[in-house]
Parts: C-alpha cells; structure tokens; sequence
C-alpha cells in the first residue's frame, strides 16, 4: 500500500507544471498529472475541474485581499487601501519559481492567456466592489482597482526575480512608478 504524502494539490500543482514544460500544455492530460502526482483522476478532480484549473484554481488570494481590506482603517483612500491589502499576497503566493514557470506556460498558450484575463477581470470586480462597499465613488473605486493592479503586476514581477526583494519593498517601487508616471502625464497647468 501506498504511504501517504499529503499536500495533494500542491503535488498536482508542481506534477501538471513538470509536464506542462517537458511536454507542452495541449500534449499533457489529467491522467499523466495524477500518475506523476502519484495520485489517481479521482482525486484530481477532487481539486480541480480541469487542467487549467491547476494554474488558476484556488480564490485565496482574492478573499485574502479583501479580508486585508476590511482591516484598512475606514476613511484612508481608494488606492492606499489596496495597496494595503496587496502587502498581504506573500502569504498565500506561490513559490517565486513556481510562479515564474507557471508564467511561462500561460505566456506560451493564448487559451491560458485568455483564462488569465478572465481570472484578472473576475478579481478587479471583487475590489471594486469592495471600494464601492467601503464609501468609494463607482468610478474612482474602478480607476483606483485598475491602477492599483497594474502597481501589484510590476511588484509581483520584481519580487518573483529578485531573490532579495521584499514584496512590500516591491509594492512601494511599483506605487512610486506609478507616481512618476502619473506627475508625467498631467497637462500643463492642471
């Protein structure tokens, strides 16, 4: 009889993503990712709908922000209230080079690019309700969930290849970029 080995999604994961960079995406099934998790479809499908699932499954990082959120002191501003929140992503983030690989295998496949879209669409929605739920105008709660996830990219980015940088470091570069950007861009006298 087999031992057993616990984490059973995080072997999925780390099987599906093996397989998906020796073999491709499209050639990998369920089946092979079960057999190199050492585990049967059965149980596969206990974690996951699909394939794709394993790179996209699991909405912990969306609830961790929004509990984050709930901890913002009430009145603080749109953008520093998810920016708050974002410092809290560590906790539930993958490995770094897990998530690099895994960005390689999305970047390789325009239906998990399209997936990857969906995914990012469903979470700004969340925040932005969360804004809105908070006091927040419609539109500002929307431009500020814009912006503040495109200053999460940037820091997610840098933490996952720089071996040496802090997450919360990362956040604070990827904001004052955004500062930058945003003093560039405003018309004269405004």
């Amino acid at each position: 009889m087999a031992r057993w080995e616990g984490d059973t999604r995080g072997r999925l994961e780390r099987a599906a993503l093996e397989l998906f960079d020796e073999q491709g995406y499209d050639r990998t099934t369920v089946a092979q990712i079960a057999r190199r998790a050492n585990l049967t479809e059965r149980s596969f499908y206990r974690w996951f709908s699909d394939k794709r699932e394993v790179l996209f499954g699991g909405d912990e990082l969306e609830e961790r922000f929004l509990a984050a959120m709930d901890a913002v002191p009430a009145g603080t501003g749109a953008l520093p209230t998810l920016l708050a929140s974002f410092a809290a992503a560590p906790e539930v983030l993958r490995p770094r080079d897990f998530l690099a690989r895994r960005a390689g295998v999305i970047a390789a496949n325009p239906p998990l690019r399209e997936r990857e879209l969906i995914k990012l669409v469903s979470l700004s929605e969340a925040l932005t309700a969360a804004l809105v739920r908070r006091g927040c105008e419609r539109r500002t709660a929307r431009l500020a969930t814009d912006a503040g996830l495109a200053v999460l990219r940037l820091a997610t980015e840098r933490w996952m290849v720089d071996e040496e940088t802090d997450f919360a470091e990362a956040l604070r570069a990827g904001a004052a970029d955004l500062r930058t950007v945003i003093t560039e861009a405003a018309p004269p006298n405004a």
